[in-house]
């Protein structure tokens, strides 16, 4: 099956020069700048054996096994089939693939790229593991909804250097935009799931919608463009930092990606990431918590927090991250420090953070009436500005 715009398709075998070992190696360190494990691999079980359940708005995406097992993983694809994957979305067959495989960001993978990330995953143990069915209502179980989707957003092109920039800030671009794919989720989705125009990198829930992945357009959010280089290039490559600790989805990204890239390849990303254009969002007036609630939050602060994160919310440098203008804490969307309050925060473990400290959840012990309360007053403490939060707010980040 073929379209307009896609290229013929050549069903050869993969070359004996994309099995050498350099060409190997490179297809091992790709897949952990891509991740691919994070979503093609269950928590026990095989190495990229699929079967991971990717929720959306429409329903559950399983993540297939991608092992050399010529039955039931892609051991009988060709390099032209596997590239056809990435850069068009189309599976083996040619039925259209669903973009929870983030092939609009795998599209700017270069070709060669595409063959040595191929070459390693045929190195990998195959595994015998059929696929798990998406659980997908109608219409969105269907080709023709896929078809009709890809007709309004999607269009399959090449990641062409800009020569008014640097080799590095090139390098950076192909990486954030390419098998990063941070804009997968660092990016604001129409009722349809699509980036809205205009919109890459300026924020977006997750598909889950139980974590918010902050702008990376704006320095009030998750924007690295008055950060220090070498502080944002520490974050990424151990987690933690002197002002931010990852947490939640992105200390995952951290765990099995970021923390493996060259320093080269970080310097990159960082260097590029900077230039991103700010965006800030529009400043709401801001809803201030009764004194009530306040003073229910202090309590609950003083009795709870204030042992690591300090009285003033100051916190400890590189071990308990201050709260006291913490952009995470000010988010316009109050989700992480939901989560981060109910199900603890840890860190990831890193070359350069073998022993991270990690927060307790507190699910089991502070109701969703607790939580908002110290949400609120931390939000609104020690010079903090942001919104109150209330139990439903809390609640629906469930």
């Amino acid at each position: 099956m073929n379209v307009r715009g896609e290229a013929p398709l050549d069903t050869g075998a993969i070359t004996s020069a994309t099995a050498n070992p350099a060409h190997i190696a490179r297809g091992a360190y790709l897949a952990r700048a891509g991740n691919c494990m994070g979503c093609h691999s269950m928590s026990g079980g095989a190495e990229y054996a699929g079967g991971r359940g990717i929720e959306t708005p429409f329903g559950t995406v399983f993540a297939p096994n991608i092992t050399p097992d010529p039955k039931t993983g892609i051991g009988s694809w060709s390099a032209a089939e596997f590239w056809r994957a990435m850069h068009h979305g189309r599976s083996k067959d040619g039925r259209l693939l669903y973009p929870a495989f983030p092939y609009p960001s795998y599209m700017n993978v270069t070709r060669e790229d595409s063959d040595a990330l191929l070459a390693y995953l045929r190195t990998v143990q195959p595994v015998e593991q059929a696929n798990k069915a998406h659980a997908l209502a109608f219409p969105y179980n269907t080709q023709a909804a896929l078809a009709l989707w890809r007709a309004m957003f999607f269009r399959a092109g090449d990641l062409q250097p800009d020569t008014q920039e640097t080799a590095e800030w090139n390098r950076g671009r192909y990486l954030v935009e390419g098998l990063a794919h941070c804009a997968a989720c660092h990016s604001s989705r129409n009722g349809f799931g699509a980036t809205i125009l205009n919109a890459q990198f300026a924020g977006g829930l997750m598909p889950d919608e139980a974590w918010y992945a902050p702008s990376l357009a704006s320095p009030n959010e998750a924007g690295l463009q008055t950060w220090p280089r070498e502080e944002a290039i520490q974050l990424l490559k151990s987690g933690v930092s002197r002002h931010a600790t990852v947490s939640g989805p992105m200390a995952d990204v951290v765990y099995s990606s970021t923390q493996y890239l060259t320093p080269q390849d970080v310097k990159a990303m960082v260097e590029y990431l900077a230039s991103i254009p700010v965006r800030e969002r529009d400043h709401k007036e801001t809803t201030r918590a009764s004194s009530a609630v306040l003073d229910r939050g202090k309590k609950i602060y003083e009795e709870q927090c204030a042992t690591c994160h300090g009285d003033e919310g100051q916190g400890v440098p590189s071990i308990h991250p201050a709260l006291a203008g913490n952009r995470a804490v000010l988010l316009h969307t109050p989700n992480n420090l939901v989560q981060v309050i109910r199900n603890g925060g840890f860190a990831p473990t890193t070359a350069g953070n073998p022993q991270p400290f990690g927060m307790p959840p507190f699910g089991q012990t502070l109701s969703d009436e607790d939580i908002a309360a110290v949400a609120s007053y931390i939000r609104q403490a020690w010079g903090n500005a942001a919104a109150a939060i209330s139990a439903f707010d809390v609640h629906r980040v469930r």
